[in-house]
C-alpha cells in the first residue's frame, strides 16, 4: 500500500508540474512541522524585498499553529491545495532532504538550504548505517538520487562545503556564504530590547538566567522510521530544586525527537521550546548552551557566550555510532562533561563568573565555522529566483 500511495504522489507530481507558475516560491522547513530555519529567513527576506510572488508553506497536519499565529500562506501536505501548489512551484527552497518519489518536474529550482554544520558524520560519510528500513548501500544511493535534483546547496563554511561534498555526492552550486538563520543572531545579538521582546513572547521570564538544553537524536533510539525516542540523562527534577529560582531551562528536542516530557510539574524552571518555536529566537535569549553533538553549537558561537557540552554517552557514539568530523577534545569552544555533577558544578560557575566558561580556542572555533556577513546569502537566493522570470 505505502509502495502503491508513493506511485500514486510521483505521477500526480509529474501531472501538475506541466503547468507552473513562474510567481509562485515553496518552503518547506523540517518537513513541514516547523515555520523556522534557513527557509523562514529567505522566507522573510523576499517577503520584503519581492512583493509580486506567491510564497507558500508546506505544513504537516497537526503543525498549523505556528504558521497561523504568524499568518503565513501554507497548504496541508497531501492535500489537494498542496498538489496544485509544490510541483507547479517555480522554486522549492527546503531544508532537509525530500523523498525520490517527490518528483521535481523540470523548470524548478530546488534550493537546499540544509540545517547545520556537521560535528558527526552525515550522508554517505556515515560507515555504519543503523536507520530503519534502509541497508547501507540503499541509503547511499537514495542520497545521491536525492542530491542530484538539487539546483543550490547553501553551506556555512569552507568545512562544510568540503564534508557537503562527499556526504552527498553533489558536484553542483554551492553558495558558501553562510546561513540565511543567523542573519537574526548577528542583527541583535546586542540588542537589550528585542531580545526581550522575543522572552515576552515565549512567556520566559525576565528576571532569570536563561540556558538552552538542545541535544540531538540517535538513530538508535527509533520507534518507528522517521520517529526517535530521547534517553536523557539530565537530571531535571534536581535542575529545578538547585537553580530554579536563578535559571529558566529551555528544552528544545531535536526536530527527529517524537517522544514527549511533561515539563509542566516544573512551572516556569524548565520550559519545553520543542515545537513551534524558531530555533533562532531560542539562541538568542539564551545566556548558555547545554548540548551534546548539536549542530546549534556554530551558530551560537556568533553570540560569543558559553557553551556546556553535556556527553554521558560520548564513548558509544564516537566509536559504534556516528563518529566526528574533528577532535572534540581540541576543538569544542566549551567544556566537556558526562556527569550531572559535573553540570551543576559548571551551572555555578555559571552564575558566579560565567567568562570561565569561554576557553581561549572561542575565538578560533568562531573564526573558522562562522559567517558574518547579513543578508548575503538571502540576497543571493532571491536573485536567483528573479532570474527565472
Amino acid at each position: 500500500m505505502k509502495k502503491l500511495v508513493q506511485s500514486i504522489v510521483y505521477l500526480l507530481f509529474k501531472l501538475f508540474g506541466h503547468s507552473q507558475d513562474k510567481q509562485l516560491v515553496y518552503f518547506e522547513s523540517f518537513h513541514g512541522k516547523q515555520y523556522s530555519d534557513n527557509p523562514k529567513a529567505v522566507y522573510v527576506y523576499m517577503k520584503q524585498h519581492f512583493p509580486s510572488y506567491r510564497l507558500i508553506w508546506g505544513v504537516t497536519k497537526g503543525y498549523e499553529a505556528a504558521f497561523e499565529e504568524e499568518q503565513v500562506d501554507f497548504v496541508r501536505r497531501f492535500s489537494l491545495r498542496w498538489f496544485l501548489t509544490m510541483p507547479r512551484a517555480t522554486a522549492w527552497v527546503i531544508n532537509t532532504r525530500t523523498p525520490i518519489w517527490l518528483y521535481k518536474p523540470e523548470g524548478i529550482t530546488y534550493i537546499q538550504t540544509w540545517h547545520g554544520t556537521p560535528l558527526k558524520k552525515i550522508g554517505r560519510d556515515i560507515e555504519d548505517v543503523h536507520i530503519p528500513g534502509y541497508t547501507r548501500e540503499g541509503y547511499y544511493q537514495e542520497i545521491s538520487d536525492e542530491s542530484s535534483r538539487w539546483d543550490v546547496l547553501v553551506s556555512p563554511n569552507t568545512y562544510s562545503t568540503d564534508i557537503f561534498r562527499r556526504a552527498f555526492d553533489y558536484a553542483g552550486d554551492i553558495l558558501e556564504t553562510g546561513y540565511p538563520r543567523n542573519d537574526q543572531l548577528l542583527k541583535y545579538k546586542s540588542d537589550d530590547d528585542f531580545i526581550q521582546g522575543i522572552k515576552q513572547k515565549l512567556h520566559v521570564p525576565l528576571d532569570k538566567q536563561v540556558i538552552l538544553y538542545a541535544p540531538t537524536w540517535r538513530e538508535t533510539d527509533a520507534q518507528k522510521a522517521g520517529q526517535y525516542s530521547f534517553s536523557h540523562n539530565l537530571d531535571f527534577k534536581r535542575f529545578a530544586e538547585l537553580f530554579g529560582n536563578k535559571i529558566v531551562l529551555l528544552v528544545r528536542m531535536h526536530y527527529l525527537v517524537a517522544s514527549e516530557i511533561d515539563f509542566k510539574q516544573y512551572g516556569d524552571c524548565i520550559m519545553d521550546m520543542s515545537r513551534g518555536i524558531d530555533m533562532s529566537d531560542l539562541l538568542l535569549i539564551s545566556d548558555l548552551l547545554i548540548t551534546d553533538y548539536s549542530s546549534a553549537m556554530f551558530d551560537f558561537a556568533l553570540t560569543e557566550r558559553p557553551m556546556i557540552f553535556y556527553l554521558p554517552d560520548r564513548q558509544k557514539y564516537e566509536q559504534e555510532l556516528r563518529g566526528f568530523y574533528f577532535d572534540i577534545d581540541q576543538e569544542l569552544p566549551g567544556v566537556i562533561i558526562e556527569t550531572n555533577t559535573e553540570l551543576e558544578q559548571l551551572i555555578n560557575l555559571f552564575l558566579t563568573d560565567k567568562n570561565q566558561l569561554l576557553l581561549p580556542n572561542y575565538r578560533e572555533f568562531k573564526h573558522k565555522f562562522c559567517f558574518e556577513m547579513i543578508e548575503r546569502t538571502t540576497q543571493l537566493i532571491g536573485q536567483i529566483i528573479e532570474t527565472k522570470l
